[in-house]
């Protein structure tokens, strides 16, 4: 048996390890340090299993981010599941979240000497004092109302402001807070500013001030005509108040009367203001304005930000200026906003709502951030959106070297070159809320919010609705099962069309639960992922459902299937799971990932099973710490082999077998008798064994059709005839 050089005493049996330790030391020393070697057996022992888990990927980075705050060279930054901290101006981030609640919004952000405080969606306060290391929560007295909006410091006081009970006040640190709100007759409160001894408060009611630290408030809305109040900020004895469809108004005597300063501000929901010496920037839904002169004029300063863009933070660390942006990161800038550059190094706060391959490529469509691509397993992503109009991504698919991407609200682009350019491809599509995209040979059938289904016979270029008999046109999910469309709908349950959409029937025979997100084919098992009912089974085309549930969290919604062999893995608001026995039982494999992460997109590519998740992009994990083939020795194939159809000729079904002596990426494809492409039966990866699929033909016309396999540099083509 051969050993790590440097440490074969770890490996030896005891009795020679002890006999070497004979030979080397003396005993006394021996039996002092018996217990460290005995130990360091047990950590190598237990190291391959303690690295039995996801990682995430280094990105897609971004994210939302929702605040900021600013402690000496520190700047920490607040995003829809933790804080981050950056030491160098954001050039790296790093997640600083121990004793933080898993996926904790994180709405509110301040410094008060060495005390940072982070003010939470549900989760109430929470105190760090050593820069982020470690948080305590800290809510006594805080009561029910831990919904946390906004934070300020004045003096030794600091001030939280909550949704539904007003403002609180705490003198010693977040240890007890004490509610502060007599003449506050708005109880939401979304923003603070502080202006001497001048406490502002921002309310769903407008501005109230406080003159005696909180003991009370009075309303200072005298020329605000829209008292939807987002932000404020001071520069001088100047207050300035950004709203939500009214711009920006300036109050030069501490609120007793508001002018309307908008002059070339053409975006009127602004969410974010910060002052830089004399100048005012205010961040809207159209990047970041700037104003060198009180409010008297904007201009917009936007280069280097993407489009679009939607402004949620802004803050000033010496003379550079950083912007959270909706879905988008951290950007800087270090000229007074003439510039912006991304910082997102580290911020993987991204929310991955797709993902697909095509060959070495993986892309992912995240909400918020737009397109990205890896090609080397997530170590490094590139966000490529040129041509791109919306970044809001809901899905994708591969059709060859075609790339489709279905968006929220713009339709669906196409990319011919692995996603350095996309096209919109919208004629015909009515409805550009896209939720589902699949491909059946070369038909592309469009999934969307309330208008039904769409399909291409032309890679997008034309769109024809396909709806008749389809009653629930909220369609969230599609698939093809040989001749098969399926549509998975809110509210409807599941609708088949056997005739590429030309007709559809309602097919919910067992199926209890009837909004329906997610599918996947296995053979000839059809899985349906459902709203909060878990996954149901159809063995016979959708004309009888089961639920196969067990072990698998009752509540669960499915939001998303992989297939690898006979291995089900279901994504769901719960993190992973996964079923080797077609659903019967399933277990949890979300070691490494956040608690209760919801998993949007698996995808697997190569050896690795990739997860899109909720907040935390995209994270990865070797097939083999999860499945495992179970024939081996002789009884794995030795060749790559396509067997002949049985029965040949046949009407209307046909088994065709065939065996991979290697893992890969497979192809079973239909041509026609002049070569056309007529459907896909397999489109997936597998690991090496033996296979046997049934095909369909009820929709093909007589005649001689040619079957091809594929799977990296192995091919093989065989006939089949269909008499009718």
């Amino acid at each position: 048996m051969d050993y790590p050089k440097d440490s074969f005493l770890l490996y030896l049996p005891f009795s020679i390890e002890a006999k070497v330790f004979t030979d080397l030391l003396n005993k006394e020393y021996f039996m002092k340090h018996s217990l460290v070697f005995i130990l360091l057996q047990l950590l190598t022992f237990y190291n391959s299993a303690f690295y039995a888990q996801w990682v995430q990927t280094n990105g897609p980075c971004g994210g939302s981010v929702n605040c900021f705050a600013v402690s000496g060279t520190n700047i920490f930054a607040g995003t829809d599941y933790s804080v981050f901290l950056s030491t160098n101006n954001g050039t790296n981030w790093t997640q600083v979240n121990n004793g933080l609640i898993t996926n904790s919004l994180v709405n509110a952000l301040t410094v008060s000497g060495n005390n940072i405080f982070a003010g939470t969606n549900g989760n109430g306060v929470f105190l760090s004092t050593n820069n982020g290391t470690n948080w305590t929560q800290v809510n006594n007295g805080l009561i029910y109302y831990t919904n946390v909006n906004a934070l300020t410091v004045s003096g030794n006081n600091i001030f939280a402001g909550t949704w539904g009970g007003g403002v609180f006040l705490s003198t010693n640190n977040g240890t007890n807070w004490t509610q502060v709100n007599n003449g506050l007759t708005y109880t939401n409160v979304f923003a603070f500013t502080v202006s001497g001894t001048n406490m502002f408060a921002v309310t769903d009611g407008g501005v109230f001030l406080s003159t005696n630290n909180g003991t009370n408030w009075t309303q200072v809305n005298n020329g605000l005509t829209n008292t939807n109040v987002k932000a404020l900020t001071v520069s001088g004895n100047n207050i300035f108040a950004g709203t939500y469809g009214g711009g920006v108004f300036l109050s030069t005597n501490n609120g007793t009367n508001w002018t309307q300063v908008n002059n070339g501000l053409p975006y009127t929901n602004v969410f974010a203001l910060t002052v830089s010496s004399t100048n005012i920037f205010a961040g809207t839904y159209g990047g970041v304005y700037l104003s060198t002169n009180n409010g008297t004029n904007w201009t917009q300063v936007n280069n280097g930000l993407t489009i679009p863009i939607g402004v949620n933070a802004l803050t000033v660390s010496g003379t550079n200026i950083f912007a959270g942006i909706y879905g988008d990161g951290v950007f800087l800038s270090t000229n007074n906003g003439t510039n912006w550059t991304q910082v997102n190094n580290g911020l993987t706060s991204t929310t991955v709502m797709a993902l697909a391959v095509s060959g070495t490529y993986i892309i992912a469509g995240t909400y918020g951030n737009g397109l990205y691509i890896s090609t080397d397993n997530g170590n490094k992503w590139t966000q490529v959106n040129n041509g791109l109009t919306t970044n809001n991504v809901r899905t994708l698919i591969v059709s060859e070297t075609n790339i489709f991407a279905g968006t929220n609200d713009s339709g669906v682009f196409l990319s011919t070159n692995n996603g350095t350019n996309w096209t919109r491809v919208n004629n015909g599509l009515t409805n550009t809320m896209i939720n589902a995209l699949t491909v059946s040979g070369s038909n592309i059938f469009a999934g969307t919010v309330v208008g039904g289904v769409f399909l291409s016979t032309n890679n997008g270029t034309n769109w024809t609705q396909v709806n008749y008999g389809l009653t629930n046109t909220n369609v969230n999910a599609l698939t093809v099962s040989g001749n098969n469309i399926f549509a998975g709908t809110w509210g409807g349950g599941v609708f088949l069309s056997t005739n590429n959409g030309t007709n559809w029937t309602q097919v919910n025979n067992g199926l209890t639960y009837t909004n329906v997100y997610a599918f996947t084919v296995s053979g000839t098992n059809i899985f349906a992922g459902t709203y909060q009912g878990g996954v149901f089974l159809s063995t016979n085309n959708g004309t009888n459902w089961t639920q196969v549930n067990n072990d698998l969290l009752y509540t669960s919604s499915v939001f998303s299937f992989t297939v690898i062999g006979t291995n089900i893995f279901a994504g769901t608001n719960d993190g992973v799971y996964l079923s080797t026995n077609d659903g019967t039982s399933w277990t949890s494999v979300d070691n490494g990932l956040p608690t209760k992460t919801p998993v949007y997109a698996l995808i697997v590519s190569g050896t690795n099973i990739f997860a899109g998740t909720k907040w935390t992009g995209v994270c990865m994990r070797p097939l083999s710490e999860l499945v495992g083939v179970t024939k081996e020795g002789n009884d794995l194939p030795h060749e790559f082999t396509l067997s002949q159809n049985y029965p040949n000729p046949f009407n209307p079904s046909t088994t065709i077998n065939y065996s991979l002596a290697k893992e890969g990426n497979v192809k079973l494809t239909v041509y026609n008798s002049i070569g056309s492409k007529v459907v896909n039966i397999v489109d997936q990866f597998k690991l090496a064994g033996n296979y046997s699929v049934q095909f369909n033909a009820g929709s093909l016309a007589s005649g001689i059709y040619l079957y091809r396999l594929e799977s990296g540099n192995d091919s093989a083509a065989k006939k089949f005839i269909l008499m009718k």
